[in-house]
């Protein structure tokens, strides 16, 4: 696509650097793929999947027109809110999307469905079953992604759902999937999210395919859990943030019945699974769960306790970026003398970070992985 100007799209709000970019080859090799099939679709007709910061939509809604009618799903909220920022400054193209919720209403009468491919196979598995559930009988996926992120088993989780998948020819280290044919399930509900239940901490796990860690606890989770007694007793609210599952959460409110717990992540499947978890845990009532970006909707010096186990990749990328972001907003909504009960890989060094963002940072724990610290806010 010469004539679309990729080079003006940025990642904000999510973290920018010169080693992060906001368009890859495969956005490109995927459209050009795209090309005969988005020239036959309809308004209306075309759904755009794991778009990262709006390349894939906003180069179709360039070659469909304004009144495209693109329905788009991200899992991710930063994901969501580039798009929206992308498509403001390519006035033209502003009007020409919608986002939309995983489910029926994403995918009825989708005729083309493009989609980044997510890393993980539960991901692709849960997205592939909707559009085979839900999509028109006609309906033609383009997936594509880097082929270093991309494996053979993917086209079998494809072949799952649809009885026509072919490989397209590799472009610059990229590659794309095409499906047809969708295999109509026998049961129209979906088969996720999946639970497990952890007897050792009497807990149940929900998870949607894109929950990082699935149904299984996070082994930093878990030793985070060994100091769960020691976190701010006389605390009456606290925040697990980036939640996941919402094991941190579920464990919290379980533990201590005079707790408040919100739980937040910016990963829409995250969410889902963690208002999951606390209802098969009996803790919903207590454990308010809530998609954002990092605390963004919450005030300044407002909270006593917030728990994190960050994550160390930004997509692809390993990058402290994500981690010092929420170490930011942590200090911002902690009251004075309120706790940050921190879990990392001992290898990334954040307790600089740490006594600089936040606080007074005190190690409480360490095995041969991971340390614990507590930060005080000053």
């Amino acid at each position: 696509m010469p004539d679309f100007p990729f080079e003006r799209l940025r990642r904000w709000p999510d973290v920018e650097a010169t080693n992060l970019f906001a368009v890859d080859a495969s956005d490109r090799l995927i459209l050009d793929e795209a090309a005969p099939f988005l020239a036959a679709a309809g308004p209306g007709e075309v759904v755009v999947l794991e778009d990262h910061y709006g390349a894939l939509t906003l180069g179709a809604a360039a070659r469909l027109g304004a009144g495209a009618g693109i329905r788009v799903y991200q899992d991710a909220l930063s994901g969501e809110r580039a798009l929206d920022q992308n498509a403001a400054d390519l006035a033209a193209l502003a009007g020409s999307f919608s986002h939309v919720p995983m489910g029926e209403e994403l995918f009825r009468g989708a005729r083309v469905v493009l989609m980044q491919l997510p890393r993980s196979l539960a991901a692709l598995d849960e997205l592939a079953g909707a559009i085979a559930r839900h999509s028109a009988a006609d309906v033609t996926v383009v997936a594509g992604g880097r082929i270093k992120h991309m494996s053979v088993a993917m086209n079998e989780v494809l072949r799952r759902h649809f009885a026509a998948v072919d490989v397209s020819p590799a472009r610059q280290k990229s590659r794309v999937l095409l499906a047809k044919q969708p295999i109509r399930p026998e049961s129209a509900e979906s088969e996720w999210p999946r639970s497990v239940v952890h007897d050792d901490l009497g807990l149940t796990v929900c998870a949607h395919g894109a929950a990082f860690a699935g149904t299984t606890i996070d082994i930093g989770t878990r030793y985070l859990l060994e100091f769960l007694g020691r976190m701010k007793p006389d605390a009456r609210e606290a925040i697990d943030l980036g939640c996941g599952t919402g094991v941190l959460a579920a464990t919290l409110a379980q533990a201590r019945p005079g707790l408040r717990v919100l739980a937040t992540d910016q990963s829409a499947a995250a969410v889902a699974s963690a208002e999951a978890t606390m209802r098969a845990n009996g803790v919903d009532d207590r454990v308010r769960v809530l998609r954002d970006d990092a605390l963004s909707a919450q005030p300044d010096a407002s909270a006593e306790l917030i728990v994190l186990n960050p994550p160390f990749h930004i997509g692809s990328s390993v990058h402290a970026g994500i981690a010092l972001k929420l170490f930011e907003d942590a200090a911002r909504v902690l009251r004075p003398n309120g706790e940050l009960w921190t879990v990392w890989n001992t290898h990334l060094g954040y307790r600089p970070a740490l006594s600089r963002i936040v606080g007074q940072t005190h190690q409480v724990g360490r095995n041969n992985k991971f340390t614990v610290t507590v930060s005080t806010r000053r």
